[in-house]
């Protein structure tokens, strides 16, 4: 496996955190102490994208990491829309970088499948990298199959696809399927995101009341309506209770524990919403609580789809 370990001699830290909040959300203040507890806990991949708040995520981010830059690994996001049009990701990421205050971003994303346009896309991130403006090509929201398609394009290009950026969680289990095992068996890093899926893995919506995405965003809403998905949160709250664990930390932390080592990508509103999750960093969980936890929601069935046959 040659996951990305580490960047100017720096390693890479076992879970990032995702600036989407930043300016949002999340006001200057609340994203400046976020930032410094994510540093002071230890992490150093700080995850971002161009549509995220306007552009504030990137403008906050930007001006937080100006002391330490060499320290930390930036991640920002291009294609948001689908266009893989090389003017037109080449303009969204001169803003990027200036927002940033960045000559050079350590990983950039194409954020969406590009479609017809992956060949000229893969092409144009083979140029930012041979001219020393990023260091490593990402992808977010691909399926295994247009990953390894990039895989081949970027092996033409005399370069490689480093690292992809795909949801994952208790509820949101489909990445086991495919694309962690293809990470694993192609040495790409997988820095998944919404851990928490959305909040509901807090236990913050059990009892209907609770207030954020899933609350205010449509689009989460549904992406989180099974009742499967609720189910698997209160029971996840239950155990929580019993062994006396923040159900947050278990969740981020069961993430982490897949055998492919995936680098989740914790966020929040506020401190004392991301502490939580910090906790899962320093949380060691044996395999019989990853084994319960797991047992919680459904197992997808492989790719094959001869669920019967898996051991």
């Amino acid at each position: 496996m040659t996951h990305i370990k580490s960047l100017k001699h720096t390693p890479l830290s076992r879970f990032a955190f995702g600036t989407m909040q930043f300016g949002g959300t999340a006001d200057e203040s609340a994203s400046a102490a976020m930032f410094d507890a994510s540093c002071e806990a230890g992490i150093n991949h700080f995850d971002t994208a161009h549509i995220y708040t306007n552009g504030r995520s990137e403008t906050l981010l930007g001006g937080f990491i100006k002391d330490q830059r060499d320290d930390l690994v930036i991640a920002t996001k291009v294609a948001y829309d689908g266009n893989g049009d090389p003017a037109k990701m080449q303009s969204d990421f001169d803003i990027s970088r200036q927002r940033l205050d960045m000559d050079q971003v350590d990983i950039l994303y194409l954020h969406q499948n590009v479609g017809d346009d992956l060949p000229r896309a893969m092409e144009w991130l083979a140029a930012q990298q041979t001219a020393g403006i990023i260091r490593y090509i990402g992808l977010s929201n691909f399926a295994s199959w247009q990953v390894m398609k990039a895989v081949s394009l970027a092996h033409d290009l005399g370069t490689r696809i480093d690292i992809i950026q795909p949801m994952y969680n208790l509820v949101k289990r489909q990445a086991e399927v495919e694309l962690l095992p293809m990470c694993s068996d192609q040495g790409i890093t997988c820095a998944s995101y919404s851990p928490l899926g959305g909040g509901l893995l807090t236990g913050k919506y059990n009892d209907g009341a609770g207030q954020g995405r899933l609350a205010t965003d449509p689009r989460y809403n549904k992406r989180y309506s099974l009742d499967f998905m609720h189910e698997t949160a209160h029971a996840l709250a239950d155990l929580s209770a019993e062994i006396g664990v923040n159900a947050a930390t278990l969740a981020a932390a069961w993430v982490a524990r897949h055998e492919s080592a995936p680098n989740p990508i914790l966020s929040a509103r506020s401190v004392e919403q991301l502490r939580p999750s910090l906790d899962a960093m320093s949380f060691e969980m044996d395999d019989a609580l990853y084994a319960r936890i797991e047992a919680l929601s459904p197992t997808p069935p492989p790719a094959t789809d001869r669920w019967e046959e898996r051991s």
